[in-house]
């Protein structure tokens, strides 16, 4: 399968991701990513690029469908534009090997939360 049927699929599964579970579609791409020759910190950078419209399509349709409170969304949404902005301040600063530890880190508690 080439590249660009790869790169497809993986955007269908994070989209499908992101619309069942309202987010996730990061776990889909950045395995799938991590493949190409990109370094780690790009790597990052790309799949957040890819994320945010396949969320914003996500939340569009939550909204449409009246699911979505922006009251009740707008504090998480204040802190995330905070973190979001250390986080691209810090890009570049922090090696790989960190990179995939506390992403890891991430996802093994996302995963123990959500099961509890």
């Amino acid at each position: 399968m080439n590249e660009k049927w790869q790169a497809r699929i993986a955007g269908a599964g994070a989209g499908l991701a992101n619309g069942l579970f309202g987010g996730g579609g990061g776990m889909v791409f950045i395995p799938v990513m991590s493949r190409s020759k990109l370094r780690q910190q790009k790597l990052y950078a790309t799949c957040v690029g890819v994320i945010f419209p396949i969320c914003a399509v996500s939340a569009a349709i939550y909204f449409w469908r009246a699911e979505l409170s922006i009251q009740t969304a707008l504090p998480y949404l204040l802190g995330g534009l905070a973190g979001g902005l250390v986080g691209g301040k810090l890009y570049g600063k922090v090696s790989a090997k960190w990179l995939k530890w506390i992403f890891a880190a991430f996802l093994f508690y996302g995963g123990v939360k959500y099961l509890l």
